[in-house]
């Protein structure tokens, strides 16, 4: 029988300070596997509002309903895309909810997959999440 998720967030710390892609949010103290560590909130916009808007922070919910999370109180916006991610999205009753999935130890950058699409559409297909950074340095040294 599958483990009920809990759709609360942890009174986890996190900050937000620089990463490998600009600004990223990171554990100030330790997350434990399948926890629920933030919501991702904003603004909920329709189809029309989102193909007018220029927000970089939006998450598409599904077809009706996308949240626009540029809100500065929106800590979860920092959370950048990584290859090799710490977090999985889970959407549930229209709302979009982070959780840990593996144990993540302080000072750790939070990071989940947004997928090829993404990459390939907004980041040229060349990736600077952290896991990529290395080889991206690798390859510019050779």
């Amino acid at each position: 029988m599958a483990t009920r998720r809990r759709y609360k967030p942890g009174d986890f710390n996190l900050a937000v300070k620089r990463a490998s892609a600009g600004l990223g949010l990171f554990a100030a103290g330790p997350i434990p596997k399948g926890a629920c560590v933030i919501e991702y909130t904003g603004t909920p916009m329709t189809n029309a509002e989102r193909e007018a808007s220029n927000s970089l922070y939006l998450f598409e919910i599904h077809s009706r309903l996308t949240i626009d999370g540029s809100p500065r109180w929106n800590t979860a916006r920092y959370i950048n895309h990584s290859c090799k991610p710490n977090c999985e999205i889970e959407i549930y009753k229209n709302r979009v909810w982070i959780f840990a999935l593996r144990n993540i130890k302080p000072g750790e950058e939070l990071g989940y997959d947004y997928g090829e699409e993404y990459v390939g559409a907004y980041l040229s297909g060349k990736c600077r999440c952290a896991a990529c950074a290395p080889e991206a340095q690798r390859t510019k040294a050779a």
